[in-house]
């Protein structure tokens, strides 16, 4: 009987077990079709957003625009933008630059967003309580709160980032375990917890989001952003949530389209019900647009 030898790590056995195969390395190539149509969407989403920015600094004095902070607005609408460029450094041959820019340009990005929709959905619940009569949250209304939620979630985010890149930073990696005839070229995360840790962070500021934006849905109807973020949060929650259970079941390039498709996905669920029902208004029903349409309260 001949002696058996095992295969180097980047070789496998061919079926009849007499001879080493090389193996295949793997990764999202720019001519993958899975490739094309994520990079495709994602383009399309940031046009999408690209013209409901211009729609909205168009129609900025009307009352639909101003209402609930306008510039923290304009700042959700440039996140989101940032959401979908971000994602396409994910695609491609995976390189230092790349590992090095893609979880925390995405991580520092997506806080962002998410802490825009939490100012928002603050200056909702504070503009209501200031309309009482004697209600001492007047001083609390206005660009100095909403601005402060904005830099102080971000800025928190971006230390987490800088220790992980400090300390364990992200880098590309040749895995020839994980798969049986293909080695997998992909940025390696650098330290797990890490990722785990600003995964976290973004959910937990998610969650809060959601929360004060449920109890805050039945606010009178001049108040009612506060239903469209409920929902969006909901879609950006449920995504995330199945995002952790497919990423650890998937190997390859595929675990690479799993956060991408996470990444759009989410992006899109925060900009379409936030914003699509005001261009709606702006564009299709202008008679809306207008102060007495705004101040209107529920019988």
């Amino acid at each position: 009987m001949d002696d058996c030898v095992k295969c180097p790590e980047e070789a496998y056995p061919s079926k009849d077990r007499d001879k080493c195969m090389p193996k295949q390395i793997h990764f999202l190539t720019y001519e993958d079709t899975l490739r094309i149509i994520l990079a495709s969407t994602a383009v399309c989403c940031f046009l999408i957003t690209a013209l409901i920015l211009a729609t909205f600094m168009k129609h900025k004095d009307t009352p639909i625009v101003k209402a609930n902070n306008r510039d923290i607005t304009y700042a959700l609408l440039v996140s989101l933008l940032l959401c979908f460029l971000c994602s396409l450094l994910f695609l491609g041959k995976p390189s230092k630059v790349t590992c090095f820019l893609q979880q925390s340009a995405f991580a520092t990005i997506f806080t962002m967003a998410v802490s825009c929709v939490l100012a928002k959905t603050v200056t909702v619940v504070v503009a209501f309580m200031a309309t009482k009569p004697g209600s001492s949250m007047r001083k609390w209304v206005g660009k100095r709160m909403t601005n402060s939620i904005v830099l102080s979630c971000s800025l928190i985010q971006v230390g987490i980032c800088l220790v992980w890149l400090g300390t364990s930073p992200p880098f590309p990696d040749l895995d020839t375990h994980s798969m049986n005839e293909e080695i997998v070229f992909a940025c390696n995360e650098g330290s797990v917890l890490m990722f785990y840790i600003v995964l976290g962070y973004m959910g937990l500021l998610s969650l809060i989001s959601l929360t004060v934006a449920f109890l805050a849905r039945k606010l009178p109807d001049s108040f009612n952003e506060a239903k469209f973020i409920t929902f969006s949060m909901l879609v950006f929650c449920s995504v995330w949530m199945s995002f952790f259970p497919t990423y650890l079941s998937t190997k390859g390039k595929y675990m690479v389209a799993v956060e991408i498709f996470s990444i759009l996905a989410s992006s899109a669920g925060l900009l379409g019900f936030i914003f699509f029902p005001k261009c709606y208004i702006i564009l299709l029903r202008p008679e809306l647009n207008n102060k007495k349409q705004l101040i209107r309260r529920k019988k």
